[in-house]
């Protein structure tokens, strides 16, 4: 079965470009030029990933991105003329899981796409490997080497969050929607805590993985290459 790309932009170049690449590396495109030809695609196509340009007539970029989020379990990438952090921190608070700014190389582009897709294909796992540390989705087990570690669970469902999408980030109101549901009471600090937690139980044990701050935006978890 193809792997079906969904772009999204109001330019007609863009969208002639990327379909000469992605077609020639196997992939199915989907064309819109706007958020309401996206959602019409997105229902009756299944598409397994999203490029999605920030300025567009009517619904932006970023309001779309939080509408596939909302429904559809699909990596995203964001293109934009805007450089600027605030702009990559409202992508981010969004839900995108990454963001390229105008103009970009196809390349580039390609080499993201490659990369989000491998790590999406993780999420349907019941065991995710970093290297030497193994996540059983089954028996709520870590193993790092030979060591077994038993978690908490809320520790055990975020580090598995966090891994399950390596180098994504996460605000902390998406982790907490995500692990605690929408009606927790709570606030941010809880994520800070269970993160704290996680790294100390890990610091000795492994080196396999590290849960980075992202400062103004939230957390990721990067796999250390061997």
């Amino acid at each position: 079965m193809k792997t079906n790309i969904l772009i999204v932009d109001d330019d007609p170049h863009i969208h002639e470009l990327l379909r000469f690449f992605l077609l020639k590396e196997g992939y199915r495109t989907f064309d819109a030029s706007d958020a309401g030809e996206a959602s019409v695609i997105l229902e009756s196509e299944q598409i397994h990933l999203a490029v999605v340009d920030v300025m567009m007539p009517g619904k932006n970029g970023w309001e779309l991105c939080r509408e596939v989020r909302e429904y559809y379990d699909i990596p995203v990438i964001m293109l934009t003329a805007k450089g600027e952090v605030r702009d990559k921190e409202k992508g981010f608070m969004a839900g995108t899981d990454d963001y390229l700014t105008k103009p970009f190389e196809p390349a580039e582009l390609l080499f993201r796409i490659k990369a989000l897709l491998r790590r999406y294909q993780m999420v349907s796992r019941q065991v995710i490997t970093l290297n030497g540390t193994v996540i059983d989705r089954n028996s709520y087990v870590v193993k790092a080497g030979d060591e077994t570690i038993h978690l908490p669970l809320k520790e055990f469902e975020l580090l598995t969050q966090l891994a399950s999408f390596p180098d994504r980030i996460f605000t902390r109101d998406q982790l907490l929607e995500q692990i605690w549901g929408k009606d927790f009471d709570g606030d941010s600090r809880t994520i800070d805590v269970h993160i704290k937690r996680l790294r100390e139980r890990f610091a000795n044990r492994t080196d396999d993985f590290v849960i980075t701050t992202v400062r103004g935006f939230g957390y990721k978890l990067e796999v250390r290459v061997p």
